[in-house]
């Protein structure tokens, strides 16, 4: 199985989960994707450092060969599913708490 097969099993696997198993929504949230874009920001400067300085190296045969500041974009995949399974079952796990007031 390729990088890319599996960067895009587990986005697959992370949006089910997200959607219709927790039911957690996130993906469905604008206070979601304003963080996941910070996220990927960081990501994207520490993937590019340690590809681009060769600490971390991809068999060409196991990816798409489109890079992002030196990184598979397979990365970026990868990241969003483990962002969106963490935040999802720590969701699940925790407590209730009261329904925080939507800002007017």
């Amino acid at each position: 199985m390729t990088y890319t097969m599996l960067a895009a099993t587990g986005v697959a696997v992370a949006v089910i989960l997200d959607l219709f198993i927790l039911r957690t929504k996130l993906l469905t949230q604008g206070r979601f994707w304003f963080a996941w874009v910070i996220l990927v920001f960081f990501q994207v400067l520490t993937n590019g450092w340690l590809t681009g300085r060769g600490i971390v190296q991809y068999d060409p045969e196991m990816i798409l060969g489109v890079r992002i500041a030196f990184a598979p974009v397979e990365d970026l995949a990868f990241g969003f599913a483990l962002i969106v399974v963490t935040l999802a079952v720590w969701l699940t796990m925790s407590p209730e708490r009261e329904e925080v007031p939507k800002p007017r």
